[in-house]
């Protein structure tokens, strides 16, 4: 499947100033609302674990390739980004996502790079997924 990369609307509180790990996941987190596939996979490490909470366990590259095209179906209209953290080789960002359908998810995704340097590229996410009720 091609990559589809859309236009998004993006609100972003965090300012990410110098903090190369803090742009990274700002950059990533966009990434992933418009559906750009190849931009997710050059973060990651060929050995990256992707555990959706309630849901599944993706192990590599290939696996997390397939699972992004499969969300390819939703379509998103709004990224709102509230907080990102970085310590050490940690991290974390939340926010809403808006689809075009109106429905809005709640996100939290904790981050966990193979090292400490500004380069090191991620190793295991845990995402934590929740639609809103209306």
């Amino acid at each position: 499947m091609e990559n589809q990369s859309r236009d998004v609307q993006v609100e972003c509180a965090e300012n990410c100033g110098n903090s190369p790990k803090k742009e990274l996941l700002k950059e990533l987190t966009i990434a992933y609302a418009k559906n750009d596939i190849d931009f997710c996979l050059q973060c990651m490490r060929d050995d990256v674990t992707w555990i959706l909470v309630g849901k599944k366990e993706i192990q590599g590259t290939t696996e997390f390739r397939e699972t992004l095209e499969q969300l390819n179906e939703r379509e998103v209209k709004k990224l709102t980004i509230d907080n990102i953290i970085t310590h050490g080789n940690t991290g974390s960002v939340n926010g809403t996502i808006l689809l075009k359908d109106n429905n809005e998810i709640a996100f939290c995704d904790v981050y966990n790079f193979g090292g400490f340097g500004k380069k090191a590229k991620i190793k295991k996410i845990t995402s934590y997924v929740i639609p809103i009720l209306k």
